[in-house]
């Protein structure tokens, strides 16, 4: 069940399980990947009201840093966090009778030579009409195993929206579509599969509005150094 803000006993309990699960003097981290030190906002019901339609997309630079949606140590992912915009009703009639009820879902990607990106891992896809105007919290039933260097990624079957204005702060965000289709938003590039490849070649300037809760793996402490007095 979807949580309407992120929940602190979520987290602990997540923890609590992997450190029962881990041997003594081992240490687990949360990190929260994609929070940044600026709030992004969507749009919506501002006019126009950006959503993000048929795509995966990732966040490839926020301001002057690239590596807030980058995962920082192998572990796993356990819930993500979308912040909707609120759009009106006759926003909300536009956007399905084009592309249908709002949904989305996390995808994990591995980066490859010229931009190509492969769906490693993917929760289910939500739906999330009911949650405009809200950020809500999507704990994961089975959580997905990362990679340090993995790129967490939104995909968006429909449409939803969580895109703010365009940005000249050096924000930007890439989506799998060839270069010559940037500006086709109605053609259907959602990455659905695992094992999906393909190139994200389209570049916008903007951002978008989700961020990840990652558990990094267990790290033994290191054994102190022995050393030994009088030769």
């Amino acid at each position: 069940m979807p949580l309407r803000a992120p929940r602190p006993s979520l987290v602990a309990a997540c923890v609590a399980l992997a450190c029962a699960a881990a041997p003594a003097a081992a240490s687990a981290r949360i990190v929260e990947g994609g929070q940044a030190p600026t709030e992004a906002t969507p749009t919506c019901p501002d006019s126009p009201c950006l959503a993000v339609s048929r795509t995966t997309g990732y966040q490839a630079k926020v301001v002057d840093r690239r590596d807030h949606y980058v995962i920082p140590a192998d572990g796993k992912i356990v819930a993500f966090t979308i912040k909707l915009g609120a759009p009106n009703k006759r926003q909300i009639k536009f956007f399905e009778d084009n592309f249908g009820k709002a949904s989305g879902g996390l995808t994990v990607l591995r980066r490859g030579e010229r931009l190509f990106g492969r769906v490693v891992a993917a929760s289910p896809v939500y739906q999330l009409s009911d949650y405009f105007g809200q950020t809500v919290q999507f704990p994961l039933d089975r959580a997905l195993p990362v990679e340090k260097g993995n790129i967490i990624g939104l995909t968006i079957p429909t449409w939803a929206p969580v895109l703010t204005n365009l940005l000249e702060d050096g924000s930007s965000w890439r989506a799998s579509r060839g270069l010559t289709a940037c500006d086709d938003t109605d053609r259907q590039t959602a990455q659905t599969s695992v094992g999906a490849l393909t190139q994200y070649r389209c570049l916008y300037r903007a951002r978008l509005t989700y961020t990840a809760t990652v558990i990094t793996n267990p790290t033994p402490n290191k054994p102190a150094k022995k050393t030994t007095v009088g030769g």
